[in-house]
């Protein structure tokens, strides 16, 4: 691996650190991997604060799009992962006013989740939040069994479009209104002609041959919808652009001819050249014609294209002054002068911690130390079945989070199992990352409340808990029982566990059946064809082996049972 960098596992932080050296309108929130308007304090007050963000290795997204016209934030995770829920709460608490905040994302899960999350617990604080989600990728049209159309090139249109909105003083729903009609109208389609390489993994994330290319790929390396003999430039584009012309029919248009990282400007305007020709000749008028660097994937050598139907006000939308950095015009406008980096938000209050007093409390610390231990030991076991269906993170996920578990533990009120959950769930999101610490989040939330409601050393009460947190990660993810995910081992553990307190058997047999359904659960997921997360792509070449999210649970809540049993 040759990159121009110092420690792999500092790249986003020295990355940060150079864009404000270089963009004075740009400032860093301290203590987060987030980037705000220099003037955000001014401009929070006067109008809908725009935020989006993901993992980075895609720049100049997002970071390059903030400014006047533009985003108010951006959020950025390591390479290729979602960011966290905190620090997508901060950029919402520092760029958000009365007016609202709007978030833009593309339609990756942990994107979804992550920043799902962030957005339920602003407007539980009083501030509106709205959501958009960019799904513009033509490739996988029509295709099931996966998670749905990625979010690729086209998002950076649907920032403009909302940036200008924003600027003029529209509403959050005004301006929720006009990105959400761009979003469903935007469509790209991509081609890569060689793999890129994360720093921190030091290889290519795939290999192609000589003469091969991967048509209608994401940026992140997944795979594309089929490899194909690499062909003249003209022909690729008449490749790319036939799945886009039978989904845009409008007569006038936007083009943005993007390059996914390590494309000659040469090349693009070869490329550019004969897409302008292509939707001249099937009757549309290209209004625009955009080509460069606007949302890449490392070095991945290749190209997407997209394309925008467009009318009068959409129009005046893209040709609004901004002065964010990377948008083509920018160069021309003024940028505001830099300054310090904001001060971090208040943190939030913790609850009084203790020594556990009550029976309660020892089993609950018992329980979760075993939970959190059985994790740590299984981390070489998840991280082989994560790197034959997914992308290989979640045991060494996991292991952090149990980690910080651990760490946290000590300091949290027993006594009060809510209390307790509710302070585990905000250590999850903020060391998990990616797509599991949305999820465990949202299962701790989900139980704190359930055992808020109720007597909390009631077994049916943990049991209403469990089918509660369940059921939020599945309205979270978007996922049910049977498409290959945690919830085939939750699901099954919380109604048996119900049906055998409701039976009368004793708590503890009752629970010795449900870890079992969670054991069979999550074996029976290696017949199940994946429908959600990165792992849909590779539909059935997952088969044969259990997900690995629902082999932890089934992991976690065995130790906690037995230690429980060896309480009793």
């Amino acid at each position: 691996m040759k990159k121009l960098i110092n420690d792999p596992i500092r790249v986003v932080e020295e990355m940060l650190e150079g864009m404000v050296a270089i963009h004075p309108g740009l400032k860093r929130l301290a203590g987060e991997s987030v980037l705000i308007r220099a003037d955000a304090d001014e401009a929070r007050g006067q109008q809908v604060g725009l935020i989006s963000g993901g993992g980075s290795g895609h720049e100049p997204a997002h970071a390059g799009y903030i400014g006047r016209g533009m985003l108010s934030a951006a959020v950025a995770g390591d390479v290729f992962t979602s960011p966290s829920p905190d620090s997508v709460h901060a950029a919402i608490r520092a760029v958000a006013a009365s007016r609202g905040a709007l978030l833009i994302v593309k339609n990756y899960t942990g994107d979804r989740l992550n920043f799902g999350l962030a957005a339920e617990r602003a407007r539980a604080e009083g501030i509106p939040v709205e959501m958009v989600i960019v799904a513009d990728d033509v490739a996988l049209a029509g295709a099931g069994g996966h998670a749905g159309r990625r979010g690729l090139a086209g998002t950076i249109l649907v920032h403009k479009i909302a940036g200008a909105a924003a600027d003029s003083g529209a509403t959050l729903a005004e301006v929720a209104a006009e990105a959400r009609e761009a979003a469903s109208a935007v469509r790209t389609m991509g081609v890569a002609l060689s793999p890129c390489t994360v720093p921190a993994a030091g290889r290519p994330g795939f290999s192609l041959g000589e003469t091969e290319v991967e048509l209608g790929l994401g940026i992140h390396g997944e795979p594309g919808v089929r490899r194909v003999p690499i062909e003249p430039a003209d022909a690729m584009v008449d490749r790319l652009m036939g799945p886009i012309l039978d989904e845009v029919h409008a007569d006038r248009v936007v083009l943005l001819v993007n390059n996914l990282g390590a494309t000659p400007t040469m090349e693009l305007s070869i490329v550019a050249r004969h897409a302008i020709d292509v939707l001249e000749r099937a009757g549309r008028r290209v209004e625009r014609a955009y080509a460069g660097t606007f949302l890449s994937a490392l070095e991945m050598a290749g190209v997407s294209l997209t394309v925008l139907p467009v009318d009068d006000r959409r129009l005046a939308r893209l040709d609004a002054p901004t002065d964010a950095p990377a948008w083509p015009n920018a160069a021309d406008r003024p940028r505001s002068p830099s300054s310090a980096s904001f001060p971090p938000p208040p943190p939030a209050l913790r609850p009084a911690a203790g020594a556990p007093q009550t029976a309660t409390g020892r089993r609950l610390g018992a329980a979760i130390r075993a939970a959190a231990e059985v994790l740590i030991k299984a981390e070489p076991q998840l991280t082989e079945l994560d790197q034959a269906v997914g992308d290989g993170d979640i045991g060494i996920s996991l292991t952090r989070g149990a980690r910080a578990v651990l760490e946290t533990l000590p300091a949290c009120p027993l006594d009060d199992p809510a209390a307790t959950l509710h302070e585990l769930a905000l250590t999850l999101q903020r060391a998990l990352g990616g797509t599991s610490g949305p999820l465990y989040a949202m299962l701790l939330l989900r139980a704190a409340a359930a055992l808020r409601s109720n007597d909390p050393t009631a077994a049916t009460t943990w049991a209403e808990a469990l089918h509660a947190g369940a059921v939020g990660i599945s309205e979270l993810g978007g996922a049910s029982a049977g498409e290959r995910t945690m919830l085939d081992a939750l699901f099954p553990a919380a109604e048996t566990l119900a049906s055998g307190l409701h039976a009368g058997k004793p708590a503890m047999a009752a629970l010795a059946e449900a870890v079992e359904a969670a054991k069979g659960g999550a074996e029976a997921t290696a017949s199940m064809s994946p429908r959600r997360g990165r792992t849909s792509y590779l539909g059935d070449r997952a088969l044969g082996r259990p997900d690995p999210g629902a082999v932890a649970v089934s992991l976690w809540l065995r130790a906690a049972s037995e230690a429980l049993q060896a309480m009793d």
